[in-house]
């Protein structure tokens, strides 16, 4: 069985602050790997939820404490077993109540267990009782997520995002109350720790290197800025994939795209975006860009962090919302969804550019299909989702010819007629506009029904000063 490996020992005053200053930009990838876990989902009994969430109750607890068990395996963990904690009362000292702590500390010894993931947020306090009274290493929610984007991150970008969430995290768990414990804490990571008793020094080394990354993170965000507008320039749309984590959004990315981008049936498998043109059925061309998936109590400075990323989700012409449509909990996924775009700033009038995509057709039966493929046609709150699966293909051609039309809503419609000798102007319409139609006589004229964008309306007049506007 693998154990945390042992972290220098940062207590000494000699150079501290470079020591613990090089520490921090160390990420931990492979001290989690089979460690054995248990993993605990302390969630308030019935009644205290519906109390808590104003009446409803969107989250299955069993489907919780799954998914927290596969974020724990996401970084290799050796999640022994799982539990549910019914809670009537949250703890200040410990979250649990005593007699489950010393419950969970005789399983913990039982079964040598050297790592608890609590499903919850716990305060810096709670976590050293905890780690005291069951004498093994704790995390919670936000620390495994946290953890799950340092492995993930693979461009200068997203590991500059993820390192500063990290040490967000990390400057809350600054409390005095931890200096000289048997299991200190501290650093980059959160599975392995050295511990550090100056912690005024500490906050002012970690502040100092947020501040640097978040100067570094601006230049980021400018140079994203001149990719928008150079593509605003060309101009092109831009088609955001937005989704719970593991809907389908990078299996779509790629069904659309033809590229190659990872995509595996694991919590966040995507966390750098990636963007590529796409082809829409009538010709024009698109920008489509995957992002990074949401989950339900994502940490705000995750949020934060990644703002320069879902710049390009907040400006995007039309956003597709990938959902599981075959996962039990998909109606609380998308909940948590529709929260964080909102987090972000896009009120309902932007949601009017969004389209519902029901991904994993192919995991449904055909009676669930027919199902929700009847149910979509009578949704009447709103624009039909559209049932796909991005494995297979199937309704593909459906979300593109939806992408199509919203991206073509309101945009004026020509009747134009060309002469055989005018073939610049044919080429010109193809490469700037969409033919919705094209019909041609025996002498060698062509009549084209044109779609195009409201700036290029004056070129076209110009060039063909006979071209009439049309009913879409």
């Amino acid at each position: 069985m693998k154990r945390a490996a042992k972290r220098p020992d940062l207590t000494e005053p000699k150079n501290r602050k470079g020591a613990l200053a090089a520490h921090l930009t160390e990420p931990e990838k492979t001290v989690a790997s089979g460690t054995a876990t248990f993993v605990v989902g302390p969630y308030p009994a019935r009644k205290v939820r519906v109390r808590e969430e104003g009446g409803t109750n969107l989250r299955d607890p069993q489907a919780r404490l799954d998914e927290a068990a596969g974020l724990a395996r996401a970084i290799d963990l050796d999640v022994v077993e799982a539990f549910i904690v019914t809670l009537d009362d949250v703890r200040p000292s410990t979250y649990l109540g005593k007699g489950k702590v010393e419950e969970l500390a005789g399983a913990i010894k039982a079964s040598d267990i050297g790592l608890v993931v609590m499903d919850c947020a716990l305060s810096p306090v709670q976590q050293r009782n905890l780690e005291r009274a069951w004498g093994c290493k704790v995390i919670d929610r936000t620390g495994l997520i946290l953890e799950i984007f340092g492995r993930r991150a693979r461009t200068r970008e997203g590991a500059l995002q993820v390192e500063l969430a990290h040490l967000a995290y990390q400057k809350s768990r600054l409390v005095r109350s931890w200096t000289h414990l048997e299991r200190q804490r501290g650093g980059f990571g959160f599975l392995g720790g050295p511990g550090e008793t100056q912690i005024e020094a500490d906050r002012r080394i970690i502040q100092e290197r947020m501040t640097r990354i978040e100067r570094d993170l601006e230049q980021v965000k400018r140079t994203r800025s001149l990719h928008r507008a150079s593509r605003r320039r060309v101009p092109y749309p831009v088609i955001a994939l937005v989704g719970y984590t593991n809907a389908g959004k990078s299996t779509l990315f790629n069904r659309l795209t033809t590229a190659s981008v990872m995509a595996e049936d694991m919590l966040f498998a995507t966390l750098d975006p990636t963007a590529r043109a796409i082809t829409l059925p009538h010709g024009e061309k698109a920008i489509l860009s995957d992002t990074v998936g949401f989950i339900s109590d994502l940490p705000t400075m995750l949020v934060a962090a990644f703002r320069a990323t879902l710049e390009d989700v907040v400006e995007a012409d039309v956003l597709l919302h990938v959902r599981d449509v075959s996962h039990e909990d998909t109606e609380a996924q998308a909940a948590d969804v529709e929260t964080i775009l909102r987090e972000l700033g896009i009120d309902e009038a932007r949601q009017r550019s969004l389209i519902e995509v029901w991904n994993k057709a192919d995991l449904l039966d055909d009676a669930g299909r027919e199902r929700l493929a009847t149910l979509a046609v009578r949704k009447g709150d709103g624009p039909q989702p559209v049932l796909v699966s991005a494995q297979t293909g199937y309704g593909i051609e459906a979300l593109l010819a939806e992408v199509e039309a919203r991206i073509a809503a309101g945009r004026p419609v020509y009747r134009v007629e060309l002469a055989p000798t005018e073939g610049a102007t044919l080429n010109w319409l193809y490469e700037e506009a969409e033919i919705l139609k094209r019909e041609e006589s025996e002498d060698g004229h062509i009549a084209l029904t044109v779609r195009l964008s409201p700036d290029k309306e004056a070129r076209l007049t110009r060039r063909c000063p006979g071209a009439r506007r049309v009913a879409a």
